[in-house]
């Protein structure tokens, strides 16, 4: 993050708990915003990945649920 880092416990309730579900729904973000789709959170200058994690974090994007 451009001013400070998201503490881990904040972004993990998207993906009930999992590091690897959240580094799944991050990485995936990203690659969408890369692609061009528009940000839920905008600010500007923000890295790809800065962005998803701050849309993880605003509760704007979470894990599916599976079967």
């Amino acid at each position: 993050m451009n001013q400070k880092n998201i503490p881990l416990e904040e972004l993990l309730g998207a993906s009930k708990g999992s590091i690897y579900e959240l580094t799944i729904l991050a990485a995936k973000r990203a690659i969408f915003l890369t692609d061009g789709e528009k940000p839920l959170v905008e600010k500007p200058g923000e890295k790809v990945l800065d962005n998803a994690l701050r849309e993880i974090r605003e509760g704007k994007i979470k894990v599916k649920e599976g079967k």
